[in-house]
């Protein structure tokens, strides 16, 4: 008889990678790990992820953490403590502790091994594997009834893409009934889906193990003296070639949108894109589904608001995000993303940027095509993104001319 959705939850652990530098979104990475970068004008990257979890009903989770890892225990514990363990339900963050060894986490799958004891200690069945710096929608829970179904003992989501980008990424060759034969990274020649021969299946980094096959691989792995650090490279091609009952799921997504929405916001142009995205007329992820909703840190702002003045001091807001405690004295913002508690004065012209949480933005300055982090006073008629000799010379610009003022960033005094 096939378990319930209820029953098949008590008996699942949620680990979620949460570890990495995050070394291409320098400098919004410079003080915080990358499931901790803000997004969409109130949210983190990781929230994304808990928000599924959230949603599917996954509420035994452990988030392992590595570099940098103060801003995002912080968020977890003020943002999602709300987990009650009476009712077997936790979020705990959990560094590094040599446990097993004198190393840090030296990759994905080492990192889930050497805390292998939390599985071990609940007695779980299936232990669910996620990445906590993709930003997507997905009922896992669906996942996990499919792998139960197909009596699988490790089920990789996957997304389906045009076989002509598939080389960009991990593919799964797959057969007629969705069995994995094969995994190949960022293939010449991708292998296609057997029914639709002009796409391709990439890894997603969603993993369902049970847990017994998960511990018993993973040994054996390490007394066969094989490299067992990363699942993509080791682990899943290890299992394939000893015949392990492997199975790949077909992402279904929750976005309900007519593409799938999955987005790994690697760099800082890519992220500059996923969140210009939300300010469009009909955006590919859309945050306003209240069907599926989407939790973050609550901070208690006033709401944002706009002040006019005489003469030109008209605050005006077009096409924009604006969150909670901002107000826009007297200036001009568009096409932008602006965070909690940020004050923009009078004669101020804001255009394609992201302002975060409590900058500043003095008078009469010009801010185009920039990202602004965190606690950043700009000082008054300064300019950025119109120059990009200057701001070369300043800041970091990416490859397509986003200009980044990272956290806490003081401009010189003028004489």
């Amino acid at each position: 008889m096939a378990q319930t959705g209820s029953s098949l939850l008590r008996e699942t652990l949620t680990m979620i990678l949460a570890g990495g530098q995050g070394e291409r979104l320098f400098p919004l990475t410079k003080d915080r790990t990358k499931p901790s970068v803000p997004f969409g004008g109130k949210y983190r990257i990781i929230d994304f992820t808990l928000s599924n979890c959230l949603n599917s009903g996954m509420r035994k989770i452990y988030v392992l953490t590595q570099y940098k890892s103060d801003s995002l225990n912080r968020h977890i514990y003020e943002a999602w403590n709300i987990f009650n363990p009476e009712l077997g339900e936790f979020i705990y963050s959990v560094p590094p502790q040599q446990k097993i060894s004198n190393n840090w986490y030296m990759g994905t799958s080492n990192a889930i091994f050497q805390n292998y004891n939390l599985i071990d200690d609940g007695n779980y069945k299936w232990v669910v594997i996620l990445s906590g710096d993709h930003i997507y929608k997905m009922d896992y829970l669906k996942m996990l009834q499919y792998h139960t179904d197909k009596k699988s003992d490790l089920t990789i989501s996957c997304n389906d893409v045009p076989k002509d980008i598939a080389s960009r990424f991990g593919v799964i060759e797959i057969d007629s009934e969705y069995r994995v034969l094969s995994f190949i990274e960022k293939p010449d020649a991708p292998p296609v889906i057997p029914d639709r021969t002009d796409r391709s299946f990439v890894n997603m980094g969603i993993y369902i193990f049970n847990a017994d096959v998960l511990k018993y691989v993973l040994i054996q792995m390490q007394k066969q003296g094989i490299s067992s650090n990363d699942f993509g490279k080791d682990v899943i091609p290890y299992m394939i070639k000893n015949g392990y009952n492997i199975f790949s799921y077909q992402f279904v997504d929750e976005n309900k949108k007519s593409e799938p929405y999955w987005v790994d916001v690697g760099t800082i142009d890519s992220y500059y894109a996923a969140s210009m995205d939300l300010i469009g007329v009909n955006p590919h992820f859309n945050l306003y589904d209240f069907q599926w909703p989407l939790r973050t840190k609550q901070l208690q702002y006033p709401p944002a608001k706009t002040l006019s003045h005489e003469g030109e001091r008209v605050g005006r807001v077009f096409n924009s995000l604006v969150t909670d405690g901002t107000i826009v004295s007297g200036g001009l913002v568009e096409r932008s993303l602006v965070g909690f508690n940020v004050r923009i004065n009078s004669y101020c012209y804001i255009t394609d940027s992201i302002i975060m949480d409590n900058c500043n933005i003095g008078r009469h300055s010009r801010i185009r095509r920039a990202i602004i982090d965190k606690n950043v006073k700009v000082p008054e008629g300064t300019e950025i993104g119109f120059d990009p000799d200057a701001d070369k010379k300043r800041f970091f610009v990416s490859d397509t001319g986003i200009v980044v003022i990272p956290k806490n960033y003081k401009f010189p005094e003028k004489d």
